[in-house]
C-alpha cells in the first residue's frame, strides 16, 4: 500500500495537540465503517484506542488490527492511515514528543488493561487543571509497562505483490494458492515467493496465517464461537485455527482472551 503523506489541519486536530503544559491530551470522536483517516503525520506521539469497534492502521510498511482490548502505539512523525472495520468509539491520546513512553519509530500494539482504560475514558471528561495532570502523568507511568502483542503484518513495496497482499488483508479466508495468485498479477510462481521471502522475510503462508491471526483477534474479542471463527477465516477445523493461535501466541485462543479479560 502505498500511502501519501498529507499536511492537511483537518488531520492534526487541534484539540489532541499536546503542550509542555498539558503532556497528554484526549479526543473523543465516533466513526462509523463508512469513514476513515486519510495517510497523515503529526509531530505528537498518539495512543490509537477505541472503547468499541475495529480499527485497521496502516503505515509505509506495516498493518495492524486493533479491537477493543487494544492499542497501537504510534510514535511521533510516522505516516499512517486509519480504517474503520466496526463502527468505533475512538478515544485517541495525544502524547507529546518529549514524554513519549517509548523509544523509536517503532509501532506497538499493546494490550490496555482496565486501569488504563478508566484513565483514558477520565482524562477524556477532565478540563485543564491539577486533575488532569495527575490523569496524565498516571497514563505515562502506565504505559511503558503494558504489555505488546505481536500482531504486527508487514506490507510490501514492490507492486507485483502488492494487490496480492492488499486482496489477502481485506477478504483472509480466500483460499487461492501462490500460483493461481501468480496467474492474476503477472508473475511466476518462482518470483512471488522470492518476493516474499525478500521484502514480507517469510513464506507466503507464514504471511497468510500472519493475517488472519490479526482479523481473529477482534472476532473473538466481541464474543464469536471458535468455530464460527475459523470459518470465516478459511481454516479447516476449529482445532486448526486454535493450534495455529496456540503456535503464534503461546496459548489457546480462549485461555489468551480470559487472561486479556482478568487484566
Amino acid at each position: 500500500m502505498s500511502l501519501t503523506i498529507l499536511t492537511d489541519t483537518r488531520f492534526q486536530p487541534p484539540d489532541l495537540a499536546p503542550t509542555p503544559a498539558r503532556p497528554v491530551r484526549a479526543l473523543a470522536r465516533d466513526l462509523d465503517v463508512t469513514q476513515s483517516l486519510d495517510p497523515h503525520r503529526h509531530a505528537w506521539g498518539q495512543l490509537t484506542f477505541a472503547l468499541s469497534g475495529v480499527l485497521r492502521v496502516t503505515t509505509p510498511g506495516s498493518s495492524w488490527i486493533v479491537p477493543p482490548l487494544r492499542a497501537i502505539w504510534i510514535a511521533p512523525e510516522v505516516v499512517h492511515a486509519i480504517h474503520v472495520l466496526e463502527n468505533a468509539r475512538l478515544r485517541p491520546l495525544g502524547i507529546l514528543a518529549a514524554r513519549a513512553p517509548f523509544e523509536g519509530e517503532e509501532c506497538r500494539v499493546l494490550a490496555v488493561s482496565a486501569l488504563l482504560r478508566e484513565l483514558i475514558v477520565a482524562l477524556g471528561q477532565t478540563g485543564p487543571g491539577p486533575r488532569e495532570t495527575l490523569l496524565a502523568e498516571l497514563i505515562l507511568d502506565e504505559l511503558p509497562g503494558t504489555a505488546t502483542r505481536p500482531m504486527r503484518v508487514p506490507l510490501p513495496q514492490d507492486k507485483r505483490i502488492k494487490a496480492l497482499c492488499a486482496a489477502l488483508i481485506d477478504n483472509p479466508a480466500s483460499e487461492l494458492t501462490l500460483g493461481q495468485w501468480a496467474s492474476r498479477v503477472g508473475a511466476s510462481e518462482r518470483t512471488l515467493t522470492r518476493l516474499f521471502e525478500r521484502e514480507l522475510g517469510m513464506r507466503f503462508g507464514h504471511w497468510r496465517q500472519q493475517v488472519r491471526l490479526a482479523h481473529a483477534a477482534p472476532l473473538i474479542a466481541r464474543g464469536m464461537p471458535l468455530s464460527q471463527v475459523a470459518g470465516e477465516l478459511g481454516y479447516a477445523s476449529q482445532s486448526a485455527f486454535s493450534a495455529m493461535f496456540k503456535k503464534t501466541f503461546g496459548s489457546s485462543p480462549s485461555a489468551f482472551f480470559a487472561g486479556e479479560e482478568a487484566r
